[in-house]
């Protein structure tokens, strides 16, 4: 009898191992366990994928972190909150920390990680035309994005390479808020307007507005939005910043080897307006057209091409050194 208790104990316990031994996945840890982060985005927007399904698949609370996500509406309000200490980190197209940097900033704001490598948004006009050429919008009344930002300033660098000149060839209204456009055009503003996702799609839908470009397309590789904080910050909680960006490459990597149905179902908590068609819709538009790095390193050469584009537009008082606002410590560690 002994014996058979024996080998039943033997059994239970190689079970045991088998079912525990194998789960080498990182568990997320308790609640109070876990160290809390304010994040503040620039808008909550599909065109952010990797970073929703970051928080959707519980990546953030796997790496020790209980974010809190915030959303400013605007480059300059994001920067204000991160620069105020309202928020730790800021997510914001990095046009902002040169900005901060050039005012004299006493905390400097560092990118640390650089998520899109194209522009979100895309140019809807009131009627199909699907032979679109940029010289369509000569004489034309768009509804584009606020000065210094890089949604608009993307937009001038296009109509630059197509030879057109922003402030003469055609009328850009400046003075709507930051996603309050899409309301403007539906009531009548406009010929043209610069949408991001889902403000173009809806449009669409509603048999208002038609998709007739896409500013990331057409702009090529540009590092569009970045990850920053203080420089203070980064050196007080480096461990915090690389757990935030192990989470963020992780979410990088399911987006990366995934389907848009996959990204959209996974998302689509973040997305509660719009339904799952629609998400589906806007992720495929976004993967195919290449917007999402595969990895969070802010190269030099991108950098680089960022200083070019705000030159373009006489927003550079003068070029600053690639050091002093990158650092890609983090996201070198991550992508191994």
């Amino acid at each position: 009898m002994k014996k058979k208790i024996s080998v039943y104990v033997s059994f239970l316990l190689a079970a045991l191992f088998s079912i525990t031994g194998c789960n080498t996945q990182k568990k997320p840890q308790e609640k109070e366990s876990l160290i809390p982060v304010t994040l503040n985005e620039v808008a909550h927007s599909i065109f952010y994928a990797p970073q929703y399904t970051a928080i959707e698949k519980g990546y953030f609370a796997e790496e020790g972190l209980d974010l809190t996500l915030k959303t400013g509406f605007g480059a300059d309000k994001t920067m204000t909150a991160v620069l105020s200490g309202e928020a730790d980190i800021g997510f914001m197209g990095a046009e902002a920390s040169v900005y901060a940097y050039q005012e004299g900033a006493n905390d400097v704001v560092v990118n640390f990680a650089q998520l899109t490598q194209r522009a979100g948004n895309f140019l809807v006009a009131r009627e199909k035309l699907p032979d679109f050429q940029w010289s369509d919008l000569k004489g034309k009344n768009i509804l584009g994005g606020r000065a210094g930002g890089m949604p608009e300033m993307v937009f001038e660098y296009i109509l630059r390479k197509n030879g057109l000149d922003p402030q003469k060839d055609m009328n850009i209204d400046q003075s709507i808020d930051f996603g309050s456009t899409a309301a403007a055009f539906s009531g009548g503003q406009g010929d043209f307007s610069i949408e991001f996702e889902p403000s173009a799609t809806a449009l669409e839908k509603e048999g208002i507005g038609y998709v007739v470009a896409s500013l990331g397309v057409d702009s090529g590789y540009v590092p569009y939005t970045s990850y920053s904080a203080k420089e203070s910050f980064i050196s007080e909680h480096p461990d915090v910043v690389q757990s935030f960006t192990n989470a963020l490459q992780k979410g990088m990597e399911y987006v990366a080897t995934h389907t848009p149905e996959e990204i959209a179902q996974v998302i689509q908590p973040q997305f509660k307006e719009s339904d799952l068609e629609t998400i589906t819709t806007i992720v495929k538009r976004y993967k195919d057209q290449d917007t999402w790095k595969n990895n969070l390193i802010f190269e030099e050469e991108s950098f680089e091409l960022l200083q070019d584009i705000l030159e373009d537009s006489n927003a550079l008082k003068h070029r600053v050194d690639y050091t002093n606002l990158v650092n890609t410590e983090f996201a070198r560690t991550a992508a191994k």
